[in-house]
């Protein structure tokens, strides 16, 4: 192959992620697994490819956290007026803010001036194609988990689930308030769920019929409850136990007696509800328990302390992506009748919430909205992309010539 003509290919796959063929329709790996995706005979097996979860394959390690990439290298997406809103609420979210403190990220300074104007720029350019942006802004590019740019994106959602206000008939398994008084570390999932630590406190802000709706609840972070007269309260987040997050879908993968193919939401909440006698020992898999607080608002709010925008508020790990960013994302596209992600789509996103699994730089979560369906939508996400944080352009330096 022509040298010149291999380097506008290597250009090009990384730039859009170019497809492999089909090969055949196959389940993709769960996270972290290697794809074995086979490429031709050419020598080609060293340039970058799309792997069937997303990932870009072939690339060179990335030598920072963060790394510049010229915004005119990208299709910019239409600044459309739902992702205006949530810019807006991004100002909110910094003005809320008590500390406004500078972050370091690898070689990478962030103040919260430069989040500021970041947020502001984008609305100048709203309801247009944003031709010209890269004179203002520029993009680095996170280096994910595996240092090489891949970004596993999840989805998460505003469950909502029935409950009465005292324990009676169904209604028995409690949601709880954050013990402000506690000497020492905090009940396990187990202990307060299995040996009731935390019962009798006064703590009990309402009881649901099924702790898997609490358990799912509690890992999405906030939630709708809605009681026998139809009315709702936004439970909201209120910390947690502190004990590391578990997953329990490595757990069932784990037990090979458990013979469950699937994973999502609704697929294990069968499985327990169908086998309740694994129920406990599944759910204590995980140790970690989330409190949550009663809200009086129409609007399910993440940790930032705004409303969350269905398709752009995506929840992070604020030590790598501080709360209030503008991001842009080579989002991924899963065919379901090809069972592999075909292509990226670019999307502007705002970081305005944290999750309890969501640790590193190699993973966010993707907020889908309120309900069933977002619910749905949120179990079809689990694939990798890449991740842009937006921040102005430094003033150029002015220099003066001094004449002899």
């Amino acid at each position: 192959m022509n040298k010149h003509k291999a380097l506008v290919i290597i250009l090009l796959i990384s730039m859009f992620g170019c497809e492999q063929p089909n090969t055949g329709a196959r389940g993709i790996p769960p996270p972290g697994e290697e794809d074995t995706l086979s490429v031709d005979d050419e020598g080609l097996s060293s340039l970058p490819f799309l792997r069937r979860d997303g990932r870009l394959a072939g690339l060179p390690a990335m030598a920072e956290a963060y790394q510049q990439t010229p915004l005119d290298t990208f299709d910019l997406p239409v600044i459309d007026g739902k992702m205006v809103e949530a810019l807006y609420y991004n100002l909110e979210l910094l003005q809320l803010q008590q500390r406004k403190k500078n972050q370091q990220v690898g070689s990478l300074r962030i103040t919260h001036e430069e989040l500021e104007e970041a947020i502001q720029t984008l609305i100048a350019w709203q309801h247009t194609k944003p031709f010209g942006l890269h004179s203002h802004l520029e993009a680095h590019q996170i280096w994910g988990a595996d240092q090489k740019g891949n970004v596993r994106f999840t989805g998460y959602f505003t469950p909502v689930v029935k409950v009465s206000k005292d324990p009676q008939g169904a209604y028995q398994h409690p949601l709880y308030d954050r013990p402000l008084e506690w000497d020492g570390e905090l009940p396990s999932r187990k202990e307060i769920e299995g040996k009731g630590a935390l019962k009798g406190l006064g703590l009990e802000l309402a009881y649901a019929v099924d702790k898997v709706d609490v358990y799912y609840m509690q890992v999405q972070g906030s939630g709708f409850v809605e009681y026998p007269n139809g009315k709702l309260d936004l439970f909201a987040y209120n910390g947690t136990n502190k004990h590391p997050y578990q997953s329990i879908e490595k757990y069932i993968i784990s037990r090979e007696d458990i013979p469950l193919k699937n994973l999502s939401i609704g697929g294990i909440r069968r499985y327990l509800k169908q086998n309740p006698a694994l129920r406990d020992t599944v759910l204590f898999q995980n140790p970690s328990y989330t409190f949550f607080t009663r809200k009086r608002s129409p609007l399910p709010k993440g940790a930032g302390g705004v409303p969350l925008m269905p398709g752009y508020s995506i929840a992070v790990d604020r030590r790598y992506i501080p709360l209030g960013s503008c991001l842009l994302a080579a989002f991924p596209v899963y065919d379901r009748n090809q069972h592999k992600v075909v292509r990226h789509e670019y999307r502007f996103l705002v970081a305005q919430d944290v999750g309890g699994a969501i640790k590193g730089p190699g993973h966010v979560d993707f907020y889908t909205g309120v309900g069933t369906e977002a619910a749905r939508a949120a179990g079809r996400i689990n694939y990798y992309g890449r991740l842009w944080i937006l921040l102005p352009k430094p003033p150029k330096a002015h220099f003066i010539s001094i004449e002899k």
